[in-house]
């Protein structure tokens, strides 16, 4: 079985996704360390003129970097009518905005306290709109605590992996010679990323996912996975 790994982002890229659908099992690492400024709590969405971050703010802890199950959103702050107005303002004329907004207006009407349960139920929901179904886990139903390279090896072995999917970045930091060691091919995720038609010129790449859903609508997963 061919297994990825990752943290729950907000909105995440293409990039993403695609790792998501070329595993056959994806975990959700939600005993990791938050990353401040990562995408972890923000991504970025086209506009007229260029893109902007979309960032939910989240409140300070005693702890300097918490595990991002410890992480809550600062609700003091109008963050999610802002996320929907930007949303609406800058997709309300695309092609298949309608299909998706009613969805996406009932998330930003919730109140919601933990950073990992919107990322989480916004990686799953965008799943299913893309017509992505793969076993989901989190990584803390396995109680798992090792670190690094051994961490991702456990959590092959926990699921009966032979084969574990690293995005390219995992080419700067995985041992590789451990997961040889305990007989699991590692592979490296291979995407290009896709040139699409978007409400604006020129093309801007790297935007969330929901760029390209709200242009083109169920296609997107042909366009993402270039099949």
């Amino acid at each position: 079985m061919i297994i990825a790994a990752h943290q729950p982002q907000y909105l995440p890229w293409l990039g993403y996704f695609h790792k998501i659908y070329e595993a056959q099992a994806f975990v959700f690492l939600d005993n990791v360390q938050y990353e401040e400024r990562g995408y972890q709590n923000r991504n970025r969405i086209r506009t007229k003129d260029s893109w902007i971050w979309l960032s939910v703010p989240v409140l300070k802890t005693e702890q300097p970097y918490p595990n991002i199950s410890q992480v809550y959103i600062d609700n003091s702050q109008d963050w999610n009518k802002r996320h929907w107005r930007s949303i609406y303002l800058n997709y309300t004329r695309s092609a298949f905005f309608k299909e998706y907004s009613g969805f996406f207006e009932d998330l930003y009407s919730k109140k919601w306290e933990r950073l990992i349960d919107l990322n989480i139920h916004l990686i799953k929901s965008i799943n299913q709109f893309l017509g992505i179904d793969k076993k989901i886990y989190l990584e803390s139903q396995f109680k798992i605590n090792s670190a690094s390279t051994q961490r991702i090896i456990d959590i092959c072995q926990a699921l009966k992996a032979d084969v574990y999917l690293s995005g390219a970045g995992g080419k700067a930091y995985l041992e590789e010679e451990k997961f040889q060691q305990n007989n699991i091919k590692l592979i490296y995720q291979q995407f290009k990323h896709p040139e699409y038609t978007q409400l604006h010129k020129p093309f801007l790449p790297f935007m969330s996912i929901i760029d390209l859903m709200f242009n083109h609508g169920p296609d997107s997963l042909k366009i993402l996975s270039g099949t």
